[in-house]
């Protein structure tokens, strides 16, 4: 792969760790070797994984001179966190348009992510109903800020185009590195599947780089079936973008959606027992609507031996554990 012709931010600062979870593969009992890559710790205010697709998003918007960027999330989303954290590092103005995905979610005054896109200096934010075109709105904001003699810069929800994804093919080859280094042998990786940057990124680089590790997606809102081409899909376009000339096919690409729940951003019991698990076995955060809900297939798939005994599966952790504070009164319930 060669991704260095494309404009780039350095907000990285080295590999993000490989940890063995001996505590947690014992709690499960499934005789499976648990690991985790830790891209919760990276950079940014709180973490988490959009740091890296942003790399890439904020320096094409730099490069095309702008002055404001304009992106768009769930009430609580660690996406639009870290867009306001880099562009406020960056003295770029941020605007974010908020879906209410459920239905008076949303609260001005609440914790988590929502209180610090406060401390963030978030210059507008725009909350439309469930279901809203959200590309439209956003183009629509960048429209009035146009008219005002501002420049901006749309950046899609999860920051999930080819420019974001790119962000994860380059951690595909970061973690081959490190596993190579480590003589580690993964025979499975597991990702939370969204907005797919992440998935079809880590698909690709791990294609690019002829690691041959099956990457499965857990999914947090969409049906298998749904998922699966939207990933396929940008995977597609990513691979394009960084001249992957291994062909990508539809059968690489895996979700599992029975641990998604009632919907998108609503608590499970599946994914508190999970978060409690990581927790307490390793001292590990987890986030209640993504890597919450891809620990909880974790779990389950060891539980039920989808993975054979002795095997080695890697959990990418994508962090986003601020938005653990507005959903106390989930974790406390008895």
């Amino acid at each position: 792969m060669n991704y260095s012709k494309f404009p780039r931010r350095h907000y990285l600062q080295g590999p993000t760790p490989i940890e063995f979870l001996p505590s947690l593969s014992q709690a499960l009992g499934g005789g499976v070797n648990l690991y985790v890559k830790r891209d919760d710790l990276l950079p940014g205010s709180g973490g988490g994984n959009k740091t890296r697709k942003l790399e890439f998003c904020i320096a094409d918007a730099l490069e095309q001179g702008a002055d404001s960027i304009i992106t768009c999330g769930a009430v609580q989303s660690n996406h639009c966190r870290l867009t306001a954290a880099w562009s406020a590092k960056e003295g770029l103005d941020c605007h974010l348009i908020l879906e209410e995905r459920v239905a008076g979610s949303y609260k001005a005054e609440a914790s988590g992510n929502n209180f610090l896109f406060e401390l963030l200096d978030v210059k507008s934010i725009d909350v439309v109903p469930g279901g809203t075109d959200m590309m439209g709105a956003m183009g629509a904001k960048a429209d009035a800020l146009a008219e005002a003699g501002r420049k901006p810069y749309i950046i899609p929800g999860g920051a999930s185009n080819a420019i974001g994804a790119t962000g994860y093919a380059v951690c595909a080859e970061e973690t081959m590195g490190q596993l190579n280094a480590m003589r580690l042998m993964i025979d499975h990786i597991l990702v939370p599947s969204g907005s797919a940057g992440t998935h079809a990124g880590m698909v690709v680089g791990m294609t690019g780089v002829n690691g041959g590790i099956p990457i499965s997606g857990v999914n947090v809102s969409r049906p298998k079936d749904v998922q699966e081409e939207i990933v396929f899909q940008l995977a597609l376009e990513t691979a394009e973008r960084l001249g992957v000339e291994n062909a990508i096919s539809r059968d690489d690409i895996v979700c599992f959606d029975q641990y998604v729940g009632p919907g998108y951003s609503l608590p499970t019991d599946a994914m508190v027992e999970a978060v409690k698990l990581f927790a307490k076995t390793e001292a590990i955060l987890l986030d209640p609507v993504y890597s919450g809900k891809a620990a909880a297939g974790l779990v389950d798939l060891v539980r039920q031996g989808h993975f054979p005994k002795g095997a080695n599966v890697l959990f990418l952790h994508t962090g986003g554990s601020p938005a653990l504070f507005a959903y106390m009164d989930t974790f406390r319930q008895v």
